[in-house]
């Protein structure tokens, strides 16, 4: 294609579903850089760390339920592209509302393509995934020539619902518009490999609690795995060249857009370890990754044992006070299981080229998670805090309650054999209590001066922990 930077966006509108997630946001950002006329963020959600920046930018947030067909038509009535990003179930608890997945990924694609059809619209690019085509199986520099894999052999249901929503939408390229005589609607995939950048807000979060927590246990499948990752403006470029890619005024007459009707893989072009990826972010951070393995067929089992135990639990799924599960079987798919692919096809056709190198990706990234640390209340590992919590409270239960209960009875056994009576029993858990009493109120005053907005929190944390959390904040207060 020879088209211009803004070609199909000046003075045009767009609606981006899922417009205040990570990628929706930057994608609402650049078409307003680049002269759109209006662009509107259709979101479930009615917050989001963008929001506020896209208002400023003039962007229209509104709320909405893609699965619900009023929403979608409302929303959609008057633009004249749509980038459908609204996704449900990409990792953790998500994964296993299978419901949920269903009624977004492939009821609101098929309520996104109607309304296209009939208000109007030419132009529909969908953002798919590299799991229409991967299951578990190794691929090498694979290219859009692979086929979908068959339907009811995905490993979960976002890699399922997102191979029936990106089929629908390329089976329904070329439509004849209703109301419209003599024009169609175009309509496009885009499957990107894993997304990174500042802000991302699905597996670094989740990943970099972890590893504070302590909880990456190993490294899964050996150092030869490699896999792709997208840097987020990377993704975004490839999303505004994909919707020029759909315009009818650049071709012959009676000739399809170039890229009408066609699937694009999407990626820095850089397959990686995955935990090679991630050692300089999480290094930046004084955390630390596991240098032991365990094999791929192991950790298929944690992670169908995982996925079992959360599925007895699916009624609490949404609750906050549950934890994101351990390790799910597409997750270990993910990162023990060699699968890049080449963007050859999209470079030829629509001018794809990373513009971000993986290094200076990851470097912006390491500059937002550095500052974000420090904004937020840092601490020590879980095992910590299970020390502590176990331990002053076993004290606590030997030095004063009844041994009528058999914990009781051993709790205090236990400590007549190391501190020899109860009465020192009982001092040495009055006198730990007075030692976390003066650290928290001593991380309460230091917290005031070097991170007042945590202060309350360093105060509860220390009280809890001692000097197990005080250490942290007199490392902050050092930098």
């Amino acid at each position: 294609m020879h088209l211009s930077e803004n070609e199909g966006i000046e003075g045009k509108s767009f609606v981006v579903t899922g417009g205040l997630g990570f990628v929706g946001s930057a994608l609402c950002l650049e078409l307003i850089r680049r002269g759109a006329k209006q662009v509107r963020s259709f979101d479930l959600r009615n917050s989001s760390p963008w929001l506020h920046i896209l208002k400023h930018k003039g962007v229209n947030c509104i709320q909405g339920d893609v699965s619900r067909k009023e929403d979608v038509e409302r929303v959609l009535r008057g633009a004249e592209c749509v980038f459908h990003l609204a996704a449900f179930g990409m990792s953790g608890k998500e994964m296993l509302q299978f419901g949920r997945v269903d009624e977004i990924n492939i009821n609101g694609t098929c309520h996104v393509i109607d309304a296209c059809l009939d208000l109007g619209i030419k132009r529909l690019v969908y953002c798919s995934t590299y799991n229409v085509v991967f299951g578990g199986q190794k691929i090498i520099n694979g290219n859009e020539t692979l086929p979908y894999i068959p339907i009811d052999t995905h490993v979960d249901p976002y890699g399922r619902s997102k191979s029936i929503a990106e089929q629908l939408v390329l089976k329904n390229n070329a439509r004849p518009l209703k109301n419209d005589a003599g024009n169609c609607l175009y309509t496009c995939a885009l499957r990107p490999a894993a997304i990174y950048g500042p802000g991302e807000d699905r597996h670094l979060p989740r990943i970099i609690t972890m590893a504070r927590l302590g909880l990456i246990l190993f490294r899964i499948g050996d150092e030869t795995v490699k896999s792709d990752w997208v840097f987020v403006d990377n993704l975004v470029l490839a999303l505004i060249l994909a919707s020029m890619g759909l315009l009818d005024d650049n071709n012959e007459k009676g000739k399809p857009p170039i890229a009408a009707g066609q699937a694009y893989f999407i990626c820095d072009g850089s397959p990686v370890n995955s935990f090679e990826f991630l050692q300089p972010l999480l290094t930046s951070l004084d955390y630390e990754l596991p240098k032991t393995s365990l094999s791929l067929q192991h950790a298929l089992v944690l992670g169908r044992i995982c996925q079992g135990v959360y599925t007895i639990l699916y009624p609490w799924l949404n609750q906050p006070w549950l934890p994101q599960p351990f390790i799910l079987p597409s997750e270990v798919h993910k990162v023990g299981v060699t699968h890049y692919f080449s963007y050859l096809k999209a470079r030829q056709e629509i001018g794809y080229v990373p513009m971000v190198t993986p290094r200076e990706g990851m470097d912006s990234t390491i500059t937002y998670w550095k500052q974000r640390k420090r904004q937020i209340l840092d601490g020590p590992t879980i095992y910590a805090w299970l020390f502590c919590v176990i331990g002053m409270t076993s004290l606590f239960c030997a030095a004063f309650l009844p041994d009528t209960i058999w914990i009781v009875s051993l709790l205090r056994a236990i400590c007549l054999f190391v501190f020899g009576s109860i009465w020192m029993t009982r001092l040495v858990f009055l006198l730990a209590t007075l030692t976390h009493v003066i650290e928290g109120s001593y991380a309460w005053y230091l917290a005031k001066r070097v991170d007042p907005a945590n202060a309350r929190g360093w105060f509860w944390q220390t009280f809890a922990l001692g000097f197990f959390s005080l250490r942290f904040l007199l490392k902050r207060a050092r930098e």
